[in-house]
């Protein structure tokens, strides 16, 4: 095994850490001077660290999606080249929707029969499902998938009785059991849906790289009907894969891995990737939720280059629909990133490793750690004695800060797009003009509440509570204001107090908070909005994605079988399924 990443890549890396740094503690400084002078306080060197600290997240951020936008980026080519490896995709499910994760199987076997690749992708479907009556429904869809083409023999199913490890020992369980069957593994999630070709040319670079351990693509969001979930997905259709071109750029072979929509050598995972259960309980202890960077990190220690694909094309997975949904999902990944402190320490991990699990941990813990430097200057603005004497108008340079950090890189992104030609997949410069700015004013609006969110969940990790492994409700869409105030009632609640407190304690101070607390007080109506269809006049001016303007090959299948199976009906389970095993663990 060579040493991963090469010494451009590590220069690159601390001219970039080095930007970050000096920006972020410039801000940190010149925000010092304006608020404390020559004499500040020790709760305006709080406030200024706070500001150093949060900022620094924000600019590296930044710069990562600036580089993108500038680098130049490949094109996927297809090839008629047959890889030499055998594959398996596998594709955990958790009480999910058992008609549409098999039908989407079912396109993407008819794609790989159709390029004549059967003999070298199989499927396996690795059910944790804990519902008898979706695990009895499983059973049926997979009947039916069995019945389609070269089916016998390639397409598996098996149901643990015990989820031991949830997702992570499910997927352990197959490589223990039969992993020696094949070479590699591509991971995906029971929302995932990928090309033949886009499989095809993952196995053909795992193949000519025999010291690629993992290879990880950009799966674009599709699927969207919600004017919440159409945001997302416009987002990682046309502004992440510059953020992950970046992103790629500094990684090296030290690079990410988001637990689908990826490929393993399953020889180097099975070799490394065995993960420890944590001592003590919940949220800390026991099983590690957030296991894919931790994979990541050990693939990087046994001498395993971890790659990412953003040229790659054909790869996609569906998204949540409403805020409420998506807070749900975040609330686990706080948890299991909040488990990565235990890990920084681990012997062996690259210390590029050891920066990738703390930027996770950082990304959930910079929500509390703003709301900190608000509370903290708005108790400077009521006790001016104690700092705060010197506001004036920094609130608003801090806030034009924030702003400009986040725009740049989009405007670059954007710039590029209307010089290259990349527009015309969203239909026109015009059209990708409106989405970019609809797309940073809804993300003004819901940041407070994901901020806020986001806050409780790390004070209820903090406190010791345990959220569990809730089921992910993929087809939740619409929600009624009555369902949003039930989940962000607390957040109204919390900003009206402030208001009301600020405008007694400190009315001078309320109009740079306005801008945060309003989008709190509408919460409710906002979460409710957000999750409606967005029209389809909307749809012809705003987030219009390729996938919609020129389907590919395998969603037009997929949603061909789903619509066909919907109408059909189900068939009758039959015993015994063909290649079904019932695994107890």
């Amino acid at each position: 095994m060579t040493p991963s990443g090469t010494t451009g890549v590590v220069w690159l890396r601390i001219v970039l850490l080095t930007l970050a740094g000096a920006a972020s503690l410039a801000a940190g400084l010149v925000f010092l001077d304006l608020i404390g002078g020559n004499r500040p306080s020790g709760l305006d060197i709080v406030r200024a660290l706070l500001l150093t600290l949060t900022g620094f997240w924000l600019v590296w951020g930044g710069l990562a999606g600036l580089i993108g936008a500038f680098i130049p980026g490949g094109r996927f080519r297809r090839t008629l080249q047959r890889p030499q490896g055998k594959t398996v995709v596998l594709i955990p499910v958790y009480n999910e929707n058992p008609i549409e994760t098999f039908s989407r199987i079912a396109a993407m076997n008819r794609q790989v029969v159709d390029k004549g690749l059967a003999d070298l992708f199989h499927f396996a479907i690795l059910s944790d499902t804990t519902s008898l009556e979706v695990a009895t429904q499983e059973a049926v869809a997979f009947e039916r998938l069995a019945q389609e083409r070269e089916a016998a023999g390639r397409i598996f199913y098996r149901r643990r009785e015990i989820n031991t490890g949830k997702k992570a020992g499910n997927i352990e369980d197959f490589v223990a059991r039969s992993g020696g069957a094949y070479d590699y593994a591509v991971i995906l999630d029971a929302d995932s849906l990928m090309e033949a070709d886009t499989l095809a040319a993952m196995a053909l670079r795992m193949d000519a790289d025999p010291e690629l351990g993992l290879l990880q693509t950009v799966p674009v969001v599709i699927g969207a009907g919600s004017v919440f979930g159409r945001m997302m997905a416009f987002s990682s259709a046309y502004l992440s894969p510059y953020f992950a071109r970046g992103g790629a750029l500094l990684q090296g072979n030290e690079g990410p891995y988001w637990g689908h929509n990826a490929i393993i050598r399953l020889r180097a995972f099975a070799a490394c990737c065995g993960l420890p259960v944590l001592s003590g309980r919940p949220p800390y202890g026991g099983h590690i939720l957030s296991h894919d960077y931790v994979e990541a990190a050990l693939l990087a220690r046994g001498g395993w280059k971890v790659g990412v694909a953003p040229d790659l094309g054909g790869s996609y997975e569906e998204g949540p629909e409403n805020l409420i949904e998506y807070a749900k999902r975040d609330r686990r990944w706080c948890q299991g990133n909040l488990q990565h402190r235990r890990l920084l320490n681990a012997p062996g991990l690259k210390a590029w490793s050891r920066f990738t699990l703390l930027q996770g941990i950082m990304a959930y813990l910079a929500s509390p750690l703003w709301l900190l430097l608000v509370i903290t200057s708005v108790f400077a603005g009521i006790f001016p004695d104690r700092g705060g004497d010197r506001w004036g108008a920094t609130p608003w340079l801090i806030g034009a800060g924030v702003i400009a950090t986040l725009l740049i890189p989009k405007l670059a992104i954007l710039l590029r797009g209307i010089f290259d030609g990349h527009n015309r997949r969203f239909g026109s410069s015009g059209q990708v003009v409106l989405s970019v700015i609809a797309e940073v004013v809804l993300s003004t609006i819901l940041a407070p509440v994901l901020l806020a969110m986001q806050t409780r969940a790390v004070v209820q990790i903090l406190l010791g509570l345990d959220g569990g492994w809730p089921a992910t409700a993929r087809d939740a869409a619409a929600v009624s204001v009555r369902t949003a105030f039930a989940a962000s009632w607390w957040i109204v609640l919390l900003a009206f107090g402030t208001i009301g407190f600020l405008s007694l304690a400190a009315p001078a101070y309320l109009p740079w908070l306005l801008p945060v607390a309003i989008p709190a007080t509408l919460a409710p109506f906002t979460i409710a909005l957000t999750s409606l269809g967005d029209g389809r006049i909307a749809r012809n001016w705003v987030f219009t994605m390729p996938s919609e303007i020129a389907p590919s090959p395998v969603i037009l299948e997929s949603r061909r079988i789903l619509d066909s199976w919907r109408t059909t009906g189900q068939i009758a389970v039959t015993e015994p399924l063909l290649g079904v095993t019932h695994a107890r663990a």
